[in-house]
């Protein structure tokens, strides 16, 4: 199976962008920080102290985490029920950021079902440590970045049109935050990832840059297997 692994800092596009470059490729797309955000939800919605890493891991296998994918692309389930709208919330978000996503026995948790799925279909997979960790054999890796203020800008836009208020000046704080809780795993890089800065650049710019890059790939993978 061929699998595209990309990383980055939050808010430069990474799940809409993979997704998008999904679905031009008739890959399947899967977004792994649903994951945590999900494990995030289900520790606020019980009550659970995220400070309290011990009870975040005593909690674990209570967590029933489910991914489906159908025309409308990925679905995150918790206990069967669909979360896909509810873990895109500030609060789950940074949940998931600050306290969650830190916890080594949650990662250990997650890399099991990462892996299954990519053993299943051709996938592009983002998140945290995916060339580095979950999927270190993937044949393309890329480091998908963007300034501060242009993350800042989409994610004021995303969150504005989910209908959820949204400050731009709070969401750069928020953003750069961020970037320092995540310093020490964004420098972790593969050392083939490619690095693409979408700074400047359109969505639909930064899509065709991405499958451009797969295609070349693609065909490289195909000749190697003939």
């Amino acid at each position: 199976m061929f699998a595209i692994a990309i990383d980055g800092p939050a808010g430069a596009g990474k799940s809409s962008v993979a997704k998008a470059a999904a679905k031009a490729l008739g890959f399947t797309y899967v977004d792994t920080g649903a994951l945590y955000r999900t494990i995030a939800l289900y520790m606020l919605e019980n009550h659970i102290c995220l400070e309290d890493s011990a009870a975040v891991v005593a909690a674990l296998p209570d967590v029933e985490i489910a991914l489906e994918y159908g025309p409308e692309g990925q679905r995150t389930l918790l206990g069967g029920r669909d979360v896909s709208q509810a873990i895109r919330t500030q609060e789950v978000s940074m949940a998931a950021s600050k306290w969650v996503a830190h916890v080594p026995e949650v990662r250990r948790f997650l890399v099991g079902l990462q892996r299954e799925l990519a053993q299943k279909a051709h996938v592009v997979m983002d998140g945290r440590d995916i060339g580095t960790v979950i999927l270190p054999e993937a044949q393309l890796k890329v480091f998908l970045t963007a300034s501060p203020e242009a993350r800042a800008r989409r994610r004021t836009l995303q969150l504005e049109e989910a209908g959820e208020p949204a400050d731009f000046d709070q969401v750069l704080r928020e953003v750069v935050q961020r970037d320092q809780q995540d310093m020490d795993q964004l420098a972790k890089r593969a050392p083939d990832v490619v690095e693409l800065d979408t700074t400047g650049l359109g969505f639909s710019q930064v899509v065709e840059t991405l499958t451009g890059l797969a295609r070349e790939r693609i065909m490289e993978y195909n000749k190697e297997k003939r």
